[in-house]
């Protein structure tokens, strides 16, 4: 039995295709399964479109049951994200609130009319 470690990048051969997920052949002791979630970073509807019954896959091992033997897998670890596949990743900017910044100060001005106006009628009731 060869000895496998969580991180580790094998190949395997997709022995059983169920809609939840595929089952893979590491060696002769140790099964494996990729869940559908780990497929592709696409969404995935059908597994059959992305691998078929007796495939040769590359997989990365996600965590391994020493007692069952079986391991559980995944192909979308391998691949880059669409994020990394354009070579970009999603920034969040974040723009603070300026008196300086235009249209500010003439709304804080025109409350400070609004306010005044509003005293005015107020004393006149």
């Amino acid at each position: 039995m060869r000895k496998l470690k969580v991180g580790s990048v094998v190949k395997g051969i997709v022995t059983g295709i169920q809609p939840y997920g595929a089952f893979v052949s590491i060696d002769e002791d140790i099964q494996g399964l990729i869940h559908i979630s780990q497929i592709s970073h696409q969404y995935v509807k059908n597994i059959h479109d992305f691998i078929k019954m007796g495939d040769e896959v590359t997989v990365k091992v996600l965590s391994i049951d020493e007692k069952t033997k079986r391991a559980s897998l995944s192909i979308r670890a391998l691949e880059p994200s669409d994020a990394e596949k354009r070579g970009r990743k999603r920034k969040v900017k974040i723009v603070k609130a300026n008196e300086s910044a235009k249209g500010f100060n003439t709304l804080k001005r025109k409350l400070e009319e609004w306010i005044e106006q509003s005293k005015c009628e107020d004393s006149f009731n």
